[in-house]
């Protein structure tokens, strides 16, 4: 079950974010910048964790008399092949940090997330196509009900598509390409490493990539000790640290199919945050939109459960 939470947590991480950026570009600041700050408070945070839980096995391990052996094996030198699996493998987080942020400068965040959030089925359909197998029932009836829930939440049934930005639509939808491509590749680099130090070196992927991208000339004109600086702590814990920790936890012990499920919680924490904070308008009907998507959330271990139950059942009582 801690697996499945920390999924589950991970993603409602990432459901903040929007509203985040949002109120950064309502104080002036450019894409480049908020993703920067963003990722270079996880960059630091990332490795802090990393060396704090090296350091604390240490000392229990020291403490309990047990051999340095046992502290070895769990945090085994990774060797540079590895690390630059595990970089190449963070990528995805900053391309879908930078098309879905600069997604919500078209359309409204409410929309945007739910761009994002078709990375349900898209993940769903590259697991299937890589193992040439079809998804089982449960999970087939699941994305229905996700992406019958979404379409309500979005309020595309109220406005219809072509109110909105071509543009910022396209980049919704690449966003959702590269957030799946993110959660199946953080469960298959380097399972076998620490997840602190998967996490870490994931974030540096990240972080090298996007000063390619966008030189971080922020840390030299002194922008970065103005508000920018709130606005990246807050999604750099939120965004580049959270969510890979715990995708880096969870996703190898529950399989990239229900970590795309889990991960539909983001949907209805984003919805609430654009109406609270933004006070963008939703409607009852999108909120009802929003119950479908929980429901279809849950409808995969409460069918485990069952099952599970019926198998406990003896058959004559």
């Amino acid at each position: 079950m801690k697996y499945y939470l920390s999924v589950l947590a991970g993603a409602m991480s990432y459901g903040i974010l929007s509203t985040i950026v949002v109120l950064a570009y309502g104080e002036g600041y450019k894409l480049g910048e908020v993703v920067g700050t963003q990722l270079i408070t996880g960059f630091i945070l990332s490795w802090m964790l990393a060396l704090y839980s090296k350091f604390r096995m240490k000392r229990k391990s020291q403490a309990d008399g047990k051999p340095s052996a046992a502290v070895a094996k769990a945090f085994q030198k990774l060797t540079w092949k590895q690390r630059f699996l595990l970089m190449a493998a963070g990528t995805p987080t900053v391309i879908t940090g930078l098309v879905y942020y600069q997604s919500l400068r078209y359309i409204p965040a409410s929309l945007a997330i739910i761009l994002l959030f078709q990375f349900t089925w898209i993940s769903v359909l590259i697991q299937a196509v890589s193992k040439r197998q079809r998804p089982d029932k449960v999970t087939f009836l699941t994305l229905i009900i996700l992406f019958g829930g979404t379409l309500l939440a979005a309020g595309f049934l109220e406005q219809g598509l072509g109110e909105f930005n071509g543009l910022g639509i396209a980049l919704g939808l690449m966003a959702a390409v590269s957030y799946s491509l993110f959660v199946l590749f953080s469960g298959k680099a380097v399972p076998s490493a620490h997840p602190a130090f998967r996490s870490a070196w994931m974030v540096t992927g990240g972080l090298v990539l996007l000063c390619i991208l966008f030189p971080p000339t922020f840390l030299f004109n002194g922008l970065i000790w103005s508000q920018l600086l709130v606005f990246g702590l807050l999604l750099g814990f939120f965004g580049a640290f959270i969510p890979p920790v715990l995708f880096a936890v969870g996703v190898p012990h529950i399989g990239g199919d229900m970590a795309g499920i889990l991960g539909a919680v983001e949907l209805p924490i984003a919805v609430l945050l654009s109406s609270i904070v933004l006070h963008e308008h939703v409607s009852t009907l999108q909120w009802i939109g929003v119950i479908v998507v929980l429901i279809g959330v849950a409808l995969p271990e409460i069918y485990k459960l069952r099952m599970r139950r019926s198998r406990n059942t003896p058959l004559y009582s």
